[in-house]
């Protein structure tokens, strides 16, 4: 009997030692041989990521005019889950009845947890879960709702309006003040299953201006293992173009729960500090910005024309001073996005008519193949050669080149062109950049459409601007190469990169793109051009009192692609222009599309030309150029 008792003992022993032998290599395989595998487990299902926007830098104009900037906006989200959670609910209820003892702000946050313990453990065995829960409700809504500035029944309306979800948004785009104000009072009551999220929203200074250049910004998701968050992302213009530039680093906070959902203190080294994105400086000037967007807007409702745009460069850098497009949109609202987002100046190409006829005098000037006092016989308005024909809007007999350009002569200008034959006049065309994009840093840019045929009748229309398509910046971009001594250079819209502490990390320099014509022919063509804006010429009203104008007006009638062939009355109009005529200091390029007025007669010089003398005048004030001309009395007492 002693023996079976003996070996009863030694069996049970025997069991429980192997038992407890389990356990503990239980213990050793999670604590030693799969703690990673068993950390990343718990990780999973009691781990929060809190996004941390990296700021957006700043757009700033070539005068230091803040443009663009990015403002801190915040989302509370409810988590049903935790408000639901009647131990969560217990411990914050314990929290506000022993936070208001006198001496619980000096415990330590062990002493706090070692007196909050056996309240929360008696509410959950004296107290029905359900009720738990709705005093929890009740308390959180009594703090949260003055912070929010909301009254308690909206609020709770709020919480309440989505019963089937578990995780949802009730409050979005809280200034940064709101949300420093709600989640100290989150942190401070220990109130559960509420939650803020930063994120970053763009506002522009002035949202009607420049809009096409500037761009805008979209919201996307991204996606980081189990966990999204919202980013700022350029979509369109300067913020797209330069979005590695502007980009901010994101960072987050590791927020680690407990089995029970209370949170831990995460540590330092799982919280990554977000880094702001760099501050960029353009070559845009507000206020000529603002100015041309006025005369632009103006000139459109005057001459009642649907779309048209100004461009006004610095020809000696490429820096765009202004660019402005009607229709246009407002960067802050999006408003009439879909339908006025189309950027005119670079995105919408046109026959330029006259303005084009600069590329053919350029060519034999620099080939030395005219003067501007040389002569051509313009056959009284009349040319045939073959099946060639070509007319003139007046019977002109002989005109030296500069009256060729002033009187703007279809005859004269194809003559001209013929002197240096269709390979080489076609590769002045290449030369001064058209048929090629202009690589502005601006999405969606076109490169227009010319092609070298040996159809003499194509050429023909070709030097005086039909049978080629060109995009308003093209045609800036091959001004700006005639003011500046011959040189074609690349558009630029980026001036300088600047550190948040204001410190210039990069300054971008001109970058000439060829030397399309020699310095003195450009001299040449400028003064050819003076004639244009003169009683004799035909764009008188570009004249900018005090300033010696060199330009050339641009009418071209619009073609009908559904019948093939060229409209009667409709018609783009266009300036090009600059001054001072020997050494000017920007040039400037209207371009109006259809416009329909019977007030004037629809021509560049009689609706583009007075746009750009009323823009122009308003500039030169604005740059302080010192007139070289005499101003006639009548104007100067007006």
């Amino acid at each position: 009997m002693f023996r079976s008792f003996y070996f009863r003992c030694t069996l049970l022993f025997l069991l429980i030692a192997a038992g407890f032998s389990c356990l503990s290599w239980r213990l050793i395989d999670i604590q030693y041989f799969n703690r990673k595998r068993y950390q990343e487990a718990a990780k999973k299902y009691s781990t929060t990521i809190t996004y941390l926007p990296g700021g957006r830098g700043h757009i700033l104009d070539c005068n230091d005019e803040l443009i663009a900037r990015s403002v801190t906006l915040a989302k509370i989200r409810v988590d049903r889950y935790a408000l639901q959670n009647p131990e969560l609910a217990a411990y914050a209820l314990a929290w506000d009845q022993l936070s208001a003892e006198p001496s619980w702000t000096n415990l330590t946050e062990q002493a706090k947890r070692h007196k909050l313990r056996p309240l929360v453990k008696k509410m959950l065995r004296t107290e029905d879960e359900s009720v738990l829960v709705q005093k929890h409700m009740a308390y959180a809504i009594g703090h949260l709702a003055p912070a929010l500035r909301l009254k308690r029944e909206e609020l709770r309306a709020r919480i309440e309006k989505n019963p089937k979800s578990m995780w949802f948004v009730i409050e979005r785009n809280m200034e940064e003040e709101a949300f420093d104000r709600v989640q100290s009072v989150i942190d401070n009551q220990k109130i559960q299953g509420f939650s803020l999220e930063k994120s970053a929203r763009r506002r522009y200074a002035s949202p009607e201006l420049a809009s096409h250049v500037i761009g805008y910004t979209i919201i996307r998701e991204i996606q980081q293992g189990n966990y999204s968050h919202e980013k700022e992302v350029g979509a369109f213009g300067v913020e797209k173009a330069l979005e590695s530039i502007l980009a901010g680093k994101d960072g987050h906070r590791t927020s680690v729960t407990n089995a029970r959902g209370l949170l831990i203190s995460p540590e330092p080294s799982v919280t990554l500090p977000p880094r702001s994105g760099m501050n960029v400086q353009l070559t845009l000037d507000m206020e000529i910005q603002n100015i041309i967007q006025e005369e632009l807007v103006a000139g459109i409702r005057e001459f009642e024309a649907p779309r048209g745009c100004v461009i006004v460069m610095d020809p000696h850098t490429g820096g765009i001073l202004g660019l402005a497009n009607y229709p246009s949109f407002n960067l802050n609202t999006l408003d009439n996005v879909a339908t006025n987002g189309i950027n005119f100046a670079t995105q919408m190409v046109y026959e330029p008519g006259s303005t084009f006829k600069a590329v053919a005098i350029a060519g034999a000037l620099n080939e030395k193949l005219i003067t501007p006092n040389s002569r051509i016989f313009c056959h009284n308005g009349f040319y045939k050669q073959g099946s060639l024909e070509l007319k003139d809007h007046h019977p002109y007999g002989w005109l030296t080149t500069e009256w060729v350009v002033g009187k703007s002569s279809n005859i004269g200008t194809y003559k001209i062109a013929s002197m240096m034959g269709m390979s080489r006049y076609y590769d002045y065309v290449n030369a001064f950049g058209f048929g090629t994009k202009t690589d502005v840093p601006l999405s969606g840019e076109v490169k227009g459409y010319f092609r070298e045929t040996d159809n003499p009748t194509t050429f023909s229309s070709m030097t005086f601007g039909y049978a080629v398509n060109v995009t308003p910046l093209q045609v800036t971009c091959a001004y700006s190469a005639i003011a500046n001594g011959g040189k074609l250079l690349k558009p630029q819209l980026l001036k300088a990169v600047i550190a948040n502490d204001g410190t210039p990390i990069e300054s971008m320099q001109p970058q000439v793109v060829r030397q399309v014509i020699s310095a003195d022919a450009a001299a040449k063509l400028r003064h050819c051009l003076t004639s244009v804006v003169s009683k004799e010429g035909t764009a008188l009203q570009a004249a900018v009192a005090g300033h010696l104008v060199a330009g050339k007006t641009g009418t071209a009638k619009k073609y009908n692609v559904a019948a093939r062939s060229y409209y009667n009355n409709r018609y783009t109009v266009s300036f090009a222009g600059m001054l001072p005529a020997k050494d000017p200091a920007f040039v400037c390029v209207v371009v109006i599309d259809d416009p329909q007025t019977n007030k004037v007669s629809r021509y560049g010089g009689t609706i583009a030309a007075p746009i750009f003398a009323k823009a122009s005048k308003r500039i030169a004030e604005h740059m302080h150029l010192t007139p070289t001309e005499a101003i006639p009395t009548s104007v100067a007492n007006q």
